[in-house]
């Protein structure tokens, strides 16, 4: 019987050990995650912003306004 319970408080203290190991883990990776959304609405944010293409961004190619 003794031998049975220490097996299972080893097992125990082996799960808990991991458990505490998974959950570090998650919560850096959900900042991680929350970095690169962030980076994302920027970029997204820029692109948007900018011109559609080039030409319309180079003045040279822009019509006069008394056309």
């Amino acid at each position: 019987m003794d031998d049975r319970l220490n097996e299972l408080e080893i097992k125990l203290a082996f799960q808990e050990d991991l458990l505490e190991t998974l959950n570090l883990t998650v919560a850096r990776q959900q900042q991680q995650l929350d970095l690169l959304q962030e980076q994302f609405r920027a970029l997204y944010q820029q692109v948007t912003s900018a011109p559609s293409t080039a030409a319309e961004s180079n003045p040279q190619h822009e019509i006069p306004p008394h056309y």
